[in-house]
């Protein structure tokens, strides 16, 4: 340098003081998104033990990241599910719990409320639902958003997996359809060596039943695993976040609409970019039974791509050096679904979950024509219970003309939820009873009704009522 001429010597210098200046303003570099959805689909996987189900792409990804055992969802049907976890907010606060009672008639989520594609374009990010993909392929996703409020325009920059290649970072969801009914993946599972829930009668018909579902969760797996070569192909795998969850549980008659954890506990799978640094609280190749709500998902999110939380939003940072403190408690609801009308709200920690039906004097098997059209096992339920042909607890769950006011469970004993604890005189089930049923109250005012406190069971019990008042619902085309 010394024996350069002092002219070359000065420009090199400022060239050095040009390029760190560049460096300094530069943005960092984010990891792109690509978030995995299965409709209706509960953690049937065989990295989470379950049997007849051919998964070998998910559970490479499990291995290759982490795997959560305790994520729920707030509400057991895809429209108030999804409204809450692409809002970060429960469904129950932003108006949207009554299944699609908003679909056509322009309502709006409250003021500070948007969903994720909004703030992550904020964020800097190109946000994509991906429909398109390359035609060698084979396979489309199904672009579903289905949220219950009305959105002014299309949410998403783009449906084209093209898009995103050249376009980073960006934010892609791709919704699959597979394990939503009618269930037509290739048959793959053994109706006599699948492992049929006890709260199933054990009939024919109930096993091909639950073999279709894997064989589409097989199905699910296989077009899964299509879009990650796609992305390795591309050259975009090492930059990129992958998740994988449900949108709720799955499309069985005791499942999808109710607030057992067969209706909110989802898989919840995710690998890190190997291009960036694992966070705080995230380590591959292990499996956590951390208590996760599906609306945490949009602000972690947002956290990773530099953003911070919302004031309002009520989900979690789960990891990283902003990461808020691990949930107690999983809370959920129920509200009307298509004409059905149920109100059911719940709570779940690490060993028990506690629901309170707001609606008792109604029969579990209330009418309902899309079940009644695609379950099959509920009219094998009611032609068993016709002929004296279901066991003892279906009989006394499924026909009864009522439902319990209060339920509780130890998932730890009994993962179906079949032995309700309400009555137990065990010390240890009636001081979970009273702490659960506090804590659902004590959720219910600050969440529940766009914000407005609705009152807590002691509250309406002291009133004289059963239930607390329930706000009015507008009719629609869909209610009638």
């Amino acid at each position: 340098m010394k024996n350069l001429p002092r002219l070359l010597r000065t420009t090199l210098a400022f060239v050095a003081l040009g390029l760190a200046a560049t460096a300094l303003a530069a943005p960092a570099k984010r990891p792109n998104i690509l978030w995995l959805i299965g409709e209706d689909f509960s953690p049937d996987l065989a990295c989470y033990g379950v049997k007849e189900v051919w998964s070998p792409n998910l559970d490479r990804l499990a291995a290759q990241g982490m795997r959560f055992n305790r994520m729920f969802t707030t509400a057991p049907v895809c429209s108030a599910a999804r409204s809450a976890f692409m809002t970060g907010m429960y469904q129950t606060t932003i108006g949207a719990h009554n299944h699609r009672s908003h679909r056509d008639d322009g309502y709006k989520v409250p003021a500070g409320v948007r969903p994720l594609p909004d703030w992550m374009r904020d964020a800097g990010y190109l946000t994509a639902n991906i429909r398109e993909f390359p035609a060698a392929l084979g396979i489309r996703g199904s672009g579903k958003t289905d949220w219950n409020f009305t959105y002014p325009a299309q949410p998403f920059d783009t449906d084209k997996w093209s898009d995103l290649k050249g376009k980073q970072p960006f934010i892609a969801q791709v919704n699959f359809s597979e394990t939503h009914r009618a269930f037509k993946g290739p048959k793959k599972a053994d109706p006599a060596k699948v492992a049929l829930p006890p709260i199933y009668p054990d009939h024919p018909i109930a096993r091909a039943d639950w073999a279709a579902y894997l064989d589409d969760a097989s199905e699910l797996d296989r077009k899964i695993g299509l879009v990650i070569k796609q992305l390795e192909a591309d050259g975009l795998a090492d930059d990129t976040i992958i998740l994988f969850s449900g949108d709720h549980g799955a499309a069985h008659v005791r499942a999808k609409q109710f607030v057992y954890d067969d209706g909110l506990r989802v898989p919840f799978i995710v690998r890190w970019a190997k291009n960036f640094p694992e966070p705080k609280g995230f380590k591959s190749g292990t499996v956590s039974d951390r208590i996760m709500e599906a609306i945490d998902i949009l602000p972690t999110l947002l956290d990773v791509a530099g953003a911070p939380k919302p004031a309002k939003m009520q989900g979690r940072i789960l990891f990283g050096d902003r990461a808020e403190p691990a949930r107690e408690y999983a809370f959920g609801a129920r509200d009307r679904c298509d004409e059905t009308v149920f109100r059911f709200r719940t709570v779940r920690d690490a060993r028990y979950r506690y629901i309170k039906n707001f609606t008792p004097e109604r029969p579990f098997l209330q009418a309902n024509a899309y079940k009644e059209r695609q379950y099959p096992v509920l009219s094998l339920i009611k032609e068993l219970g016709a002929q004296d042909k279901l066991t003892a607890w279906q009989k006394n769950f499924y026909l009864s003309p009522t439902m319990a006011p209060e339920e509780l469970y130890d998932m730890e004993s009994d993962p179906w939820s079949m032995n309700n604890l309400v009555a137990s005189k065990k010390p240890a089930d009636q001081a979970a009873l009273a702490r659960l049923r506090t804590t659902l109250e004590k959720w219910i005012v600050e969440s529940d009704d766009q914000g407005r406190v609705m009152e807590p069971v002691a509250v309406a019990a002291a009133a004289g009522r059963t239930r607390p008042e329930e706000p009015k619902q507008k009719k629609n085309k869909q209610a009638k």
